[in-house]
């Protein structure tokens, strides 16, 4: 069975409100695209029905600045201090990372730079601020110790996560190269959308947990963006680096669409009241839209890759918030993402039952 999206072409957003001030560019070469759906032994190329939107221009962000150039065009050495503060930061906001993840952002050096972070990794292992539990293939896999965290918010380099763990525990139970692909992913997406690897990084939370009491809907987000568009605040992020099946895959897209169904009744005693989106009164309280969910793919060859994700767009149909889909591969190349779900609150409404008033 062939199934060709009837997604429509998003609008184009402005630029996002930046939180400290400063003009901040619009979202990048995310786009619409037509796919077919067929099981894994099938592959069927998705086609790209809409062209991407040109990328924005980029604006510096004075927490993890690129590195200065010399007179000659040269990047200048950066110093030890500088590395330490910036690994330490970066590691306070997406976690988990390799010395070549950092390397990519602090240094903007894929070689060279490795050997600046690593030295001021080592310092911060014996400060007793950051240390290792485990490896992503030969590569250590790096996190911030309580003793991090707290100098972190010592030093208010960051926004209070009173809540966020060091993920140690995570990497020692064997799940780092998750992590190390969702930091991928946030540096691919930070790069190719967003303008520039250094910027809004410090806007990025893993591992954020969404859950209605109600009833006992519980899932984490692997990251969200909180860097505001017109129409919703923050961008919701889940990444499958090949370890689940496509029925379980489908079944984490789908919990979104509940979590966003959901409403609750509002109303002063001896009034009749009302019903309101649950997310929109207690969570994304200035988002006109339920928040899109970007589903990225990951650790697989490239051609399974694309099975899974015509296998993804075939599950969801009919799905009521807005999904767009992507390959790990095809994210870091900055090709056009596809829309396999369209946000449609009042399809939404009549699919869920109205909650039970006073």
């Amino acid at each position: 069975m062939t199934y060709a999206s009837s997604a429509r072409q998003p609008e184009p957003e402005p630029g996002p409100i930046w939180s400290r001030g400063a003009e901040s560019p619009a979202a990048g070469p995310e786009a619409t695209a037509a796919s077919s759906a067929v099981n894994d032994s099938n592959v069927v190329p998705i086609t790209a029905a809409h062209t991407a939107r040109q990328g924005a221009s980029r604006h510096t962000d004075t927490s993890l600045p690129t590195p200065e150039t010399a007179a000659k065009g040269k990047k200048s050495t950066p110093t030890a201090g500088k590395v330490r503060a910036d690994a330490l930061r970066m590691l306070g906001c997406v976690r988990i990372a390799t010395v070549r993840q950092m390397a990519q952002v602090i240094t903007g050096e894929e070689s060279d730079g490795r050997s600046y972070v690593r030295r001021a990794m080592v310092k911060l292992a014996k400060l007793g601020l950051a240390e290792t539990n485990g490896k992503d293939g030969k590569h250590q896999i790096w996190n911030l110790t309580p003793a991090g965290q707290k100098a972190l918010a010592d030093g208010n380099e960051l926004p209070p996560r009173p809540k966020a763990g060091t993920g140690a525990k995570a990497v020692r139970a064997g799940f780092g190269p998750h992590a190390v692909a969702v930091t991928d992913t946030i540096l691919a997406y930070t790069d190719t959308v967003l303008g520039g690897r250094r910027e809004y990084l410090t806007d990025w939370q893993v591992e954020v947990n969404h859950a209605i009491k109600e009833t006992g809907l519980s899932f984490n987000t692997d990251a969200v963006l909180a860097v505001p568009t017109k129409t919703s605040e923050v961008r919701l992020f889940e990444l499958d680096n090949g370890t689940m099946s496509q029925a379980r895959l489908a079944k984490e897209v789908w919990d979104y669409e509940r979590y966003a169904g959901h409403r609750v009744w509002e109303g002063a005693r001896g009034t009749i009241g009302g019903t309101y989106p649950f997310w929109q009164r207690h969570r994304y309280t200035r988002s006109k839209t339920f928040p899109r969910l970007h589903v990225v793919l990951a650790g697989k060859a490239e051609h399974l890759l694309d099975n899974r994700l015509q296998a993804l767009t075939d599950a969801v149909q009919g799905i009521t918030i807005a999904v767009w889909a992507n390959t790990l591969p095809r994210l870091k190349r900055g090709e056009p993402w596809y829309e396999i779900g369209v946000d449609d609150p009042d399809r939404r409404r009549a699919r869920y039952p109205e909650a039970v008033g006073r």
